[in-house]
């Protein structure tokens, strides 16, 4: 599978993360939330890299990746890597 294919592939995954998110949210089982949304962002994560050419680390935190490929980005996605790598740092350490 080339990049552009595994990021639709990780993109999928990362919907079927969100609705297990609601549906769980709606049981009140927060803690499987927050871990169904914490994947969901990495796996978001770790799609950009991947279209733009960039193969993602195989560890959880891809916010140092992000930062060191900003250029890779188009101008609207390098002004949020900052809060995306923060956000997704933020989440792992709830989960």
């Amino acid at each position: 599978m080339n990049n552009k294919s595994l990021a639709k592939s990780h993109l999928k995954q990362a919907e079927e993360r969100i609705k297990h998110s609601k549906e769980a949210f709606q049981d009140g089982n927060n803690p499987y939330v927050v871990r169904q949304c914490q994947e969901a962002v990495k796996l978001l994560l770790k799609a950009s890299l991947r279209f733009v050419g960039v193969e993602p680390p195989r560890w959880h935190d891809v916010g140092i990746i992000l930062k060191q490929e900003k250029e890779r980005f188009p101008d609207w996605f390098k002004k949020e890597i900052d809060e995306l790598a923060s956000i997704f740092r933020m989440l792992r350490k709830e989960r």
